[in-house]
């Protein structure tokens, strides 16, 4: 089956790819989930307009990625958040989260789908986190989490 991905799926391609899969995972996968959607020829349409989104999300060249790398590397991040009185947080921090936190230190936009977490952050203390700006280029950081 050719279908139109809407998101990036990994192993898979980037937001706006035509591609072909297998109809079971087109069907029972991709498309309930938002992934995907079916390809047809006024699909094409809808295709161009996604590379264009995509395209100003995303760092262009590797020089940008890398002046937006040394950006990062100088922001100090902190994040505050609702935490018992253990330190355990109510809750997890999210990329989403993360994005904004590094936004708000005066730091650039980052999308929150290129910021990778090992593992839940679900504990007040220091962190580390992985940023991918670009295939070539990705950055970790160290996240401050307090209690708010």
């Amino acid at each position: 089956m050719k279908i139109i991905l809407t998101n990036e799926v990994s192993g898979l391609g980037a937001a706006g790819d035509v591609v072909e899969v297998k109809d079971g995972y087109a069907r029972n996968y991709l498309i309930p989930r938002g992934f995907a959607m079916r390809w047809t020829k006024g699909g094409e349409k809808d295709v161009e307009q996604i590379r264009r989104a995509r395209r100003i999300r995303e760092i262009a060249s590797l020089e940008d990625a890398n002046a937006v790398k040394a950006q990062l590397q100088s922001v100090k991040i902190k994040l505050a958040t609702r935490a018992g009185d253990t330190g355990r947080l109510f809750g997890s921090v999210t990329p989403a989260d993360i994005a904004g936190a590094i936004k708000d230190a005066g730091g650039p936009a980052v999308d929150k789908r290129r910021v990778a977490l090992v593992a839940p952050i679900k504990t007040v203390g220091s962190h580390q986190v992985t940023v991918s700006l670009h295939p070539e280029v990705s950055v970790k950081l160290d996240l401050e989490v307090v209690a708010a």
